[in-house]
């Protein structure tokens, strides 16, 4: 079994199965509750754009280390659909998404969640890049390489309810809001709710 060596790693691994063709990342963790699924929302507005596309959603500032945070071209927005600026430091460095930055140093308010649609060639990216942060290979760094290759990313505010079920806690509050969107489930987990709030006030 080889050793697990981030999300960009886990991606390039699968290169053969996708040879030539775009393909789609779905991460499990990442649960998004919508009328119409999240990727189904990214597919309609990919077959108007190609390029690169990623889930997007804003979070607050202080929160911005847990994900990889997009660089955005204001003049480039349309409602859902933002275009990924290249944003130029220094001769080659490019910065158009920043993995896992501090609050001070993100560039914006918008997180890239577990829903991407990619061209082959960032698995080509990939293959050239080195541990980024945490000591893995990060997906967010082959994407942001197309930028520097003339290839547009696209982010979308996808219409949902995201739960990270990476954690305790959001894992609950998926099961809860799940279990409450269902008609047979509701009333029962309603009133076992109703127990529990009125058994802890009574223990305080």
């Amino acid at each position: 079994m080889g050793k697990a060596l981030g999300l960009g790693h886990a991606v390039w691994c699968a290169r053969r199965l996708i040879g030539n063709d775009p393909f789609a990342v779905m991460l499990p963790y990442d649960v998004i509750a919508a009328d119409k699924f999240c990727l189904q929302q990214m597919i309609e507005a990919y077959n108007e754009t190609g390029g690169n596309m990623v889930a997007a959603m804003e979070v607050n500032p202080e929160k911005s280390s847990s994900y990889g945070m997009l660089d955005i071209d204001d003049g480039q927005s349309d409602g859902a659909l933002v275009k990924v600026k290249v944003k130029v430091k220094v001769k080659v460095k490019v910065k158009g998404m920043v993995e896992k930055p501090k609050a001070e140093d993100a560039p914006s308010n918008l997180a890239v969640i577990g829903r991407y649609i990619l061209s082959p060639n960032v698995l080509k990216n990939l293959n050239q890049l080195k541990s980024g942060s945490g000591g893995e290979i990060q997906l967010t760094n082959g994407i942001a390489a197309e930028l520097t290759q003339g290839s547009d990313v696209y982010g979308y505010r996808f219409k949902g309810q995201r739960f990270d079920c990476g954690s305790k806690s959001g894992f609950l509050q998926a099961t809860v809001s799940f279990g409450l969107a269902r008609e047979e489930l509701r009333d029962d987990l309603l009133d076992y709710l109703k127990v529990i709030l009125t058994a802890d006030r009574v223990a305080h």
